[in-house]
């Protein structure tokens, strides 16, 4: 089996995408393999090393997107959505001219239409699902402290946990403690510890579940970072309802900028993300990887 891949960072997280219109796709999805060849791509040393795969599939209703994509964290499980991805995976297609690069592309995802498009020097901007489940002042107890964090989904869970430097967090111990939480189970959450540098302008750092790491950047945590604390902090007009953006500084030390129009506590819509995307290499995966990874499970 010939896979050609070509691996993208968006921010320092890093993706491969691999076109599945074809249907190639279906019987690994349909008898596992699928978990156990993105285990495979993804383990660094033995494999090409990612914090994802996406695959390109066609959309489930024609016309109603241009293309869609699955996401395969590299713990084999499958997330609805990826920010940081889904603005590598749209540079990708526009790459191949699978879409018009002057109009917004529309991915059909697990969580919904995703649309997005090439902005300004290395930006992809995509806009994502309103989020939902908003919960504010979540106490929750870790390593004998009472911890408040907020949560939100933006297409997968998050919580956000307010800390006075992220330089200083023990993300190896809190990281697993809050995504593994009792409190958030059974699934568990990604989790942010987030910074205010000033008003409109954060610093993060997230543990990523499926990743079960921290990672240099996290699309959806961004946005989730952005808009909680310009709820909780009661950030001015012109942050609050998009006429400016959140800036956030990833781990990467890129800054992703975000946009969103709060109308009341729990009703936030309009929420979109610009990630700096760069191609970081292209080639074919080898035979033999594949047939470990499907013969004989994760390598």
């Amino acid at each position: 089996m010939r896979i050609d891949f070509v691996k993208l960072s968006g921010s320092g997280n890093d993706f491969l995408c691999i076109d599945g219109r074809d249907g190639w796709l279906n019987g690994l999805l349909v008898n596992g393999g699928i978990d156990r060849l993105a285990r495979a791509l993804c383990r660094r040393g033995l494999g090409v090393g990612a914090d994802g795969v996406i695959f390109a599939v066609a959309p489930e209703v024609d016309g109603f997107a241009d293309i869609g994509a699955r996401f395969f964290e590299p713990d084999g499980s499958e997330a609805e959505l990826c920010g940081n991805g889904t603005a590598c995976f749209i540079d990708w297609v526009i790459a191949n001219g699978w879409a018009d690069r002057d109009k917004d592309v529309k991915i059909f995802t697990p969580a919904g239409i995703v649309t997005g498009r090439h902005a300004e020097d290395d930006y992809v901007r995509v806009c994502i699902p309103d989020p939902e489940n908003i919960q504010r002042d979540v106490r929750v107890k870790i390593g004998g402290m009472e911890w408040t964090c907020d949560l939100a989904v933006t297409g997968v869970p998050h919580a956000i946990v307010y800390v006075d430097c992220v330089e200083g967090v023990d993300i190896d111990h809190l990281g697993p403690a809050f995504r593994h939480h009792p409190q958030f189970g059974p699934r568990g959450v990604n989790v942010n510890f987030v910074e205010v540098v000033a008003p409109g302008r954060l610093a993060v750092r997230t543990f990523e579940f499926g990743v079960e790491d921290e990672t240099l950047a996290c699309g959806t945590g961004s946005a989730t970072a952005a808009i909680m604390a310009a709820m909780r902090f009661g950030w001015d007009d012109r942050l609050a309802s998009g006429d400016e953006p959140v800036e956030v500084t990833a781990r990467s030390g890129d800054v992703l900028r975000i946009w969103f129009h709060i109308h009341d506590s729990d009703d936030v819509r309009d929420v979109c993300l610009e990630t700096v995307v760069r191609q970081v290499c292209r080639g074919v995966i080898a035979e033999q990887l594949v047939a470990r990874a499907l013969d004989e499970g994760p390598q």
